[in-house]
């Protein structure tokens, strides 16, 4: 598949350039069916209407879920603080920062930022380990490091949306570095 250089996407019109449609199709039961439904109903209503923030409330609200993880960067605390705030106001929120645990990067063999100093490592598993003790039914990724985040989501039991990527550089918004033609030009080579 090279969808990214298809120029006319006749998908969107209706066609299947896969031949794996059907199979596809029937894998749609269940909770993915409704998960599938509350996104077009998500979609359909609120269209242009709701942030990411508030889509992730409605899509929780809408699911029936009770019970949300929160997994996110120290270097994010701020921001966790008020999106625990919020979500709390209609839902049980366990949070996890990703320096649970406390385990020295030394004992991986992972370089410091600062050699002089202690350095707690990122610890992806240990986050989806807490919220998997806890039975959440969705975490919520915010700021994790790139390769964390993965090992998050691989680690979590319950489904993982992403409410926040890191992005040190751009003020964590990576579609920065698309939407600026000088970014793009001179990091990536391309206009």
């Amino acid at each position: 598949m090279k969808c990214a250089e298809c120029k006319d996407k006749q998908c969107y019109e209706g066609k299947d350039c896969t031949g794996f449609r059907k199979e596809v199709k029937k894998e749609y039961k269940n909770e993915d069916k409704k998960v599938m439904e509350a996104a077009a109903f998500l979609e359909s209503s609120y269209y242009m209407k709701f942030c990411r923030l508030e889509e992730l409330i409605a899509f929780c609200k809408k699911m029936g879920y009770k019970k949300l993880g929160l997994a996110f960067c120290v270097g994010l605390q701020e921001e966790a603080e008020v999106i625990n705030r919020i979500l709390k106001k209609d839902f049980e929120v366990y949070s996890v920062c990703c320096k649970v645990c406390g385990i020295d990067k030394k004992e991986f063999g992972l370089p410091n930022i600062r050699q002089e100093r202690f350095e707690a490592t990122c610890n992806p598993i240990g986050q989806a380990t807490a919220l998997n003790r806890k039975k959440t039914e969705l975490n919520v990724a915010v700021g994790l490091c790139m390769g964390h985040d993965i090992l998050f989501s691989k680690h979590s039991k319950a489904p993982v949306t992403t409410l926040v990527v890191k992005d040190r550089v751009l003020a964590h918004n990576p579609l920065g570095a698309i939407y600026s033609g000088y970014y793009r030009k001179k990091s990536f080579e391309i206009k």
